[in-house]
């Protein structure tokens, strides 16, 4: 038996859109640095904002934002679905942090992050 431990994405600039998605998700904050993590990225000629690898810790899974050598180029296999109580309101609410709105549906709207990943917004409008 399994359990699933972390969600790992690929990304551009891990820092920014672990930055963005901490800021989406409820509960979810970007793991903070303690001297020793610091020292190891300064040796590696490394910050924060430059990591290859930030994660996000929260109510579920981590979840990791890795740097990746090649851009998107293709539709996400596997994409969030976030539930809200008002989805005008957060959809506002995430445009303002760099997402976008890709297509309307009855019970759900289909966004972009700002690295163009898809997720879902479902719930009453």
């Amino acid at each position: 038996m399994a359990r699933l431990k972390e969600i790992v994405i690929d990304a551009e600039h891990p820092a920014a859109l672990a930055r963005f998605w901490a800021a989406a998700l409820d509960t979810y904050r970007v793991r903070g640095y303690d001297p020793a993590e610091l020292a190891r990225l300064a040796g590696l000629c490394l910050t924060p904002d430059t990591d290859p690898a930030v994660a996000l810790d929260g109510n579920g899974p981590t979840i990791f934002f890795q740097a990746a050598a090649t851009a998107k180029t293709a539709r996400s296999r596997l994409h969030f679905d976030l539930e809200t109580t008002a989805r005008g309101l957060e959809i506002s609410r995430l445009e303002q942090l760099g997402a976008r709105v890709r297509d309307h549906h009855e019970s759900f709207t289909v966004m972009l992050d700002p690295e163009g990943n898809e997720f879902c917004l479902v719930g009453p409008i």
